[in-house]
């Protein structure tokens, strides 16, 4: 063989080698990991997106609920899982407050993770029960600068989404409070409405019915401005407070070295399946609002999320 036939041997193996991923994957069955507890928005919005996707790809996805230590343990299994593609994983903001809340974490969601689709984001929706005499956001403040620490917040965990919210909006309001954290929503959700508890700032896809069939009161939301389907109730920066809006974002991830030609093959097929108008609007109904990035994007956006995060625990005395 003379030398440029070797030469052209060789390129031809060398784009054989970066292309093959694609071409092959997917091949078989994909496995989804959600790090929380099913019937949480974070449980319903990307199973949504994973019954889709699955037709999209031509291979079923199965999903495991992996729940615990803030959705870290779900995340620390697929960033150690083989970067083949067939390990996914769909999580939150809980990605980025995770470092701060656990020190000592076996992975690195900035390194050990490769960011792939961003679902949407939703606000979330401080509830109170019906038996609480507070009509108003500003009754709610008033009272609870009166009379402080006799305020109680229930989260799906210390460091989870909800409760950065809750802290949020107790900071920049300027009130004590006691956090009650729980293993999931149902169980906030069922000391809300029981009146155990004062106060939660529940994923607007989960608070919807619960408000619309008069079972809870909104008082907050915590986006800048009112959102359309809560139309009478104030977003933070309406009742003067500075730093208090947060949003809590659904995303999907892979290990970091899978191949970058997959991880584009992977978000081109879940922007597709975004894009189809009966996703839509199924998101739609769940409050969850678009919030298109590039995986690239994506991988800046959560590296400067955990940079905040890190500040914000810090001023709060988080701690696990």
């Amino acid at each position: 063989m003379n030398t440029s036939i070797r030469i052209v041997c060789v390129l031809a193996g060398l784009f054989a080698v970066t292309t093959g991923h694609a071409e092959t994957w997917p091949s078989r069955l994909i496995k989804a990991t959600i790090p929380f507890g099913a019937g949480s928005a974070a449980d319903v919005v990307p199973r949504l997106l994973f019954d889709r996707l699955a037709i999209e790809l031509g291979q079923p996805i199965v999903i495991e609920n992996r729940a615990g230590a803030g959705g870290t343990l779900g995340s620390g299994q697929v960033a150690k899982a083989d970067p083949d593609g067939y390990s996914i994983l769909s999580n939150s903001n809980a990605l980025t407050i995770a470092p701060a809340i656990f020190p000592n974490l076996a992975f690195d969601a900035t390194h050990d993770l490769a960011s792939v689709l961003m679902i949407g984001s939703s606000a979330n929706v401080m509830i109170v029960p019906n038996s609480r005499p507070w009509k108003t956001i500003q009754d709610f403040i008033a009272d609870a600068k009166a009379k402080p620490g006799s305020i109680s917040f229930g989260s799906v965990g210390i460091g989870s989404a909800v409760h950065i919210s809750t802290e949020k909006f107790r900071l920049a309001a300027g009130f004590e409070a006691t956090h009650v954290p729980y293993r999931g929503g149902s169980e906030v959700i069922a000391d809300i409405l029981g009146g155990r508890i004062d106060l939660y700032f529940c994923p607007l896809a989960t608070a919807l019915p619960l408000i619309r069939e008069g079972q809870v009161r909104a008082l907050l939301v915590s986006t800048p401005k009112r959102v359309p389907d809560l139309p009478d109730v104030p977003g933070t920066v309406e009742i003067g407070l500075k730093d208090a809006d947060s949003v809590i974002w659904f995303g999907v991830f892979v290990p970091a070295k899978t191949p970058r030609d997959i991880v584009e093959k992977l978000h081109i097929a879940g922007e597709k399946v975004l894009a189809d108008p009966a996703t839509q609007e199924n998101l739609k109904k769940l409050g969850i609002e678009p919030l298109p990035m590039t995986p690239a994007a994506m991988d800046d956006f959560v590296k400067r999320e955990t940079a905040a995060n890190f500040a914000l625990i810090k001023a709060t005395g988080i701690k696990q």
